[in-house]
């Protein structure tokens, strides 16, 4: 047995202890190609120091050879040593046989850096080397995978396809094509592509992509029976009880819905989206405590959150309590914040109570946003008439019937502000 061999058959059995004197019998002993294989191995199995001593001892002696270059750049890569891997691949000449690895391993080592335009452009200099070369694809690919650029990595594992690859580098291609289609929106080719991937060899990340492009086409007993199998398999995985819940809204099941939104709050109590959710659903169910119970609960979470606080005013007023909701907003209002949704609220709320001086005020700050909003314009027509403000009331009808002309109760509206005018 070369001493290669037995190093690799000591690390095998756990036995460690001599494993530096072997290696340095087999530097002096073995074979150049044991010695290339040795390294090989020896990397694989996460020993890079000794791998590293093995490519360079290599190297010393053939200082032609440049794959032993990217090799030993490839092992700096990933100790953090990016200055020496720019050294080994700065010496690697357009002209070596290595030139190409030499690009693949330098738009890895400037996509670990963040670089990503340098990055993209080593692998596209590969590419126009070798335009049909496997591995070049599949980098370039996975490249625009990383980086979010889906539109530009599917073409790239569908040409892959067609040479007759199913896998690269233990990537399943069909999961790869089938999670770029569904972020791009293609949600009937993602799902050709899902469901090729075995059951066996379905991630996290695959399973909601599956149910996630199910529910967008509206096959929502497939979508809920992979979001509960995502769910039963990781509870912490909080995105799946949203779209679930939507999943379960869509077949009209509302409680249900709010039982998985219930759920996801037990695994998640600070997420906000949940409580907005759980709320709306609440309300839907015509509970409106329980709907505003969540939404105080979110507040108090973020106290800050202008949306959080308008959905709560919302519900204030839809439940004529109109009090509560000026306290609720003169409170945040004092804090400097504006949000002319909110004085739309406190118009409504102040005029409900006859307090038309502040009424008037916040209808006015509002009117600045929502002067092209009908729902608005229709509210303050109303208040501009009964607080005598007839000019500005036959404004407001005008603008509004511009907008919804058949509103046979402003046209009427409209008739009587020109009368009395």
């Amino acid at each position: 047995m070369s001493y290669s061999a037995k190093i690799i058959s000591m690390i095998e059995m756990g036995k460690f202890d001599d494993v530096q004197s072997e290696f340095e019998k087999a530097l002096q002993n073995d074979s150049v190609d044991l010695i290339y294989s040795l390294a090989e191995e020896l990397y694989s199995m996460g020993f890079s120091e000794l791998a590293q001593r093995a490519y360079q001892f290599l190297l010393n002696k053939y200082p032609q050879e440049d794959q032993l270059r990217t090799a030993l750049a490839d092992i700096a890569i990933s100790e953090g040593n990016n200055d020496q891997a720019l050294n080994y691949l700065a010496a690697v000449k357009p002209d070596s046989d290595a030139y190409l690895n030499s690009l693949l391993v330098a738009a890895d080592l400037y996509q670990t850096q963040g670089l990503f335009e340098v990055s993209e452009q080593k692998l596209l200099d590969a590419i126009r080397i070798a335009p049909e070369e496997p591995v070049v694809i599949f980098a370039l690919a996975e490249f625009y995978f990383d980086v979010k650029k889906y539109h530009q990595a599917i073409p790239l594992y569908l040409k892959l396809v067609k040479l007759g690859i199913a896998e690269f580098s233990q990537v399943k291609l069909a999961q790869r094509l089938g999670f770029s289609y569904a972020v791009s929106g293609k949600f009937e080719q993602a799902l050709g592509y899902l469901e090729q991937v075995h059951e066996d060899n379905i991630d996290l990340d695959t399973r909601f992509q599956l149910a996630f492009t199910a529910l967008q086409l509206k096959q929502y007993d497939e979508a809920i029976k992979n979001f509960t199998k995502l769910k039963e398999s990781s509870s912490d995985y909080t995105t799946v009880y949203p779209y679930l819940a939507e999943a379960y809204e869509q077949q009209g099941l509302l409680q249900k819905a709010l039982e998985v939104l219930q759920e996801g709050l037990r695994v998640d109590q600070y997420n906000i989206k949940l409580y907005q959710l759980a709320s709306s659903t609440a309300l839907k169910l015509q509970q409106p405590k329980l709907a505003e119970q969540y939404l105080r609960s979110a507040l108090d979470l973020d106290p800050d959150n202008a949306t959080l606080l308008i959905q709560l005013s919302n519900l204030l007023v839809e439940l004529k309590r109109y009090h509560e909701n000026i306290d609720l907003l003169t409170d945040y209002l004092e804090k400097g914040e504006i949000d002319p949704q909110l004085n739309w609220n406190l118009g409504r709320s102040y005029a409900k109570i006859e307090d038309d001086k502040n009424a008037l005020a916040n209808y006015q700050l509002a009117e600045q946003t929502f002067n092209n909003q009908p729902d608005f314009l229709r509210e303050i027509s109303f208040f501009f008439r009964k607080i005598g403000k007839l000019s500005a009331a036959e404004k407001s009808v005008t603008a509004y019937l511009n907008i919804v002309p058949e509103d046979l109760e402003m046209l009427d509206l409209q008739d009587e502000l020109r009368d009395l005018n």
